[in-house]
């Protein structure tokens, strides 16, 4: 056990039966998915759980540190643990042309140590807490979290404060990291067909936005980065005027401002990355398709994205409307398409639909499919089709649009339930241009949706000239296809 996890030292055992504490199962089913049993209208019990959490949403707090650092604190004094996440203001379509990856790579790059603690130290001593910790890479923003003790915040919070300002980054270091990133696409990407439709789809969407460009990289451009690439871009982004720090559990604003001024206080400001440009998507003209046909498939399916709005982008309205109309078409068991596909027809094994609107620019609507016994592709396909032509002529009804809006509320309600998701919630939104005051009124507007408004937005981007769809097909049904 190292020096700094023996100060903060509290039972494993301990730590692990908080861990869980704060979210059931049940719960966790409810934050990933809608309620699949929730048919009823908002009845009041349901109305009071909003307001609690509104109340409980009253609480966050906010300050900003001399050297520009945003401090969200989000107490929750349910468990004797606490979240630490820091934000940085930078993801993948921040890179320079030619040097797609080096966002995730400079990810990895972070725990190979600082002139202060050598590289597994900060790990090693989470782990030795029983803790938990992570970091991700996506288009608009980096994270990293630790889920500690409570009495662990100020341990963590030097150890991440240090990485802010102090990483080492030698040749030795660097150069066998990028064999490992390179590994890792070729794990979850070159030998998965899936991931593989996935990354030519999002190419084929985004003609000039740099959403195209997938996350992890492209491979060549990957083996050319080099020691001086990571550098400049952990110089010119990871500074703490570019960054948020939110901390989650049983904190008190006062306690966290105290180490917040403590720890991250001293980094100094050493850059100033500018207003962050996303070239524009123009407006779609054709629909399109792209084919992936693989041996390794023994499962096809079919996937269609349409151009949308983000929340940051969206008109007023527009990002609400879109969120209920993805429950009503395809988020759950009593959703459109599982009722006709699944249970109806018994086509399809899967089916969905989901607005991914958390971005800093545009944002995606998806419907998707998988069939199911002797069904095809293209009876699975022609029955998405039907029932998105059907909301897009016919609209949705005053029945639905409340019992969308009631499993929507709920899954607010259940989020809470998890420290992690509540502060992701936060952090997505302050690192794409929201604010808190968004995401605390995120409820009152889903509530004001109407369903002029959900048919208005079904009938404005539910095109097929704004859509891309993606088949993955066994090999030996590529040339079957009509």
């Amino acid at each position: 056990m190292t020096d700094f996890s023996r100060k903060y030292r509290l039972s494993a055992s301990v730590l692990a039966l908080a861990l869980v504490l704060p979210l059931s199962p049940a719960a966790w089913a409810e934050t990933v998915a809608a309620p699949a049993s929730e048919t009823t209208a908002p009845q009041p019990a349901a109305a009071a759980e909003s307001t609690e959490a509104k109340q409980d949403a009253a609480e966050v707090s906010s300050f900003t540190l001399e050297n520009g650092l945003q401090v969200v604190v989000l107490p929750d004094h349910r468990a004797p643990i606490v979240t630490q996440m820091v934000y940085y203001r930078v993801g993948a379509a921040d890179e320079a042309p030619g040097e797609s990856g080096i966002a995730h790579y400079l990810e990895h790059l972070m725990f190979k140590g600082t002139t202060s603690h050598p590289e597994g130290e900060f790990s090693g001593a989470v782990a030795d807490l029983g803790g938990q910790e992570n970091a991700f890479t996506s288009s608009d923003y980096t994270g990293y979290y630790q889920q500690v003790p409570a009495e662990a915040l100020e341990m963590v919070m030097e150890f991440e404060a240090d990485r802010m300002a102090n990483l080492v980054l030698s040749e030795e270091a660097v150069l066998p990291e990028r064999d490992v990133i390179l590994e890792e696409r070729r794990m979850r990407v070159d030998n998965d067909p899936s991931s593989q439709l996935q990354e030519i789809v999002q190419a084929t969407m985004f003609q000039n936005s740099p959403y195209g460009t997938p996350v992890i990289g492209w491979r060549s451009e990957i083996e050319q980065l080099t020691r001086d690439d990571a550098i400049a871009f952990y110089d010119k982004y990871y500074t703490p005027n570019n960054a948020i720090l939110l901390v989650a559990g049983d904190v008190t604003e006062a306690e966290v401002r105290r180490l917040a001024e403590k720890t991250y206080g001293k980094v100094e400001r050493r850059a100033e990355p500018g207003e962050r440009f996303r070239a524009a998507e123009p407006e779609p003209l054709a629909e399109r398709t792209v084919t992936l046909a693989d041996p390794r498939v023994t499962q096809p399916s079919v996937q269609t994205l349409y151009l949308v709005p983000s929340d940051t982008t969206a008109e007023g309205g527009e990002a609400e409307a879109l969120d209920i109309l993805s429950d009503i078409l395809g988020g759950g068991t009593t959703s459109r398409l599982y009722r006709s596909l699944v249970v109806d027809k018994g086509i399809a094994a899967q089916t969905g639909a989901y607005y991914g609107g958390t971005a800093l620019k545009e944002g995606q609507f998806a419907v998707y499919g998988t069939p199911r016994g002797e069904a095809n592709i293209d009876e699975v396909e022609s029955a998405i089709e039907a029932e998105i032509t059907d909301i897009v002529e016919n609209g949705v009804d005053q029945e639905e649009l409340e019992q969308a809006k009631n499993r929507v509320r709920k899954n607010l309600i259940y989020l809470r339930d998890s420290q992690t998701a509540m502060a992701r919630r936060y952090a997505a939104a302050l690192s794409t241009g929201r604010t808190i005051a968004d995401v605390e009124a995120w409820p009152d507007r889903i509530e004001a949706v109407t369903v002029d408004q959900v048919n208005a937005v079904a009938r404005k981007y539910l095109q097929p000239k704004r859509s891309v769809t993606g088949y993955l097909l066994p090999e030996a049904s590529a040339d079957t296809r009509s």
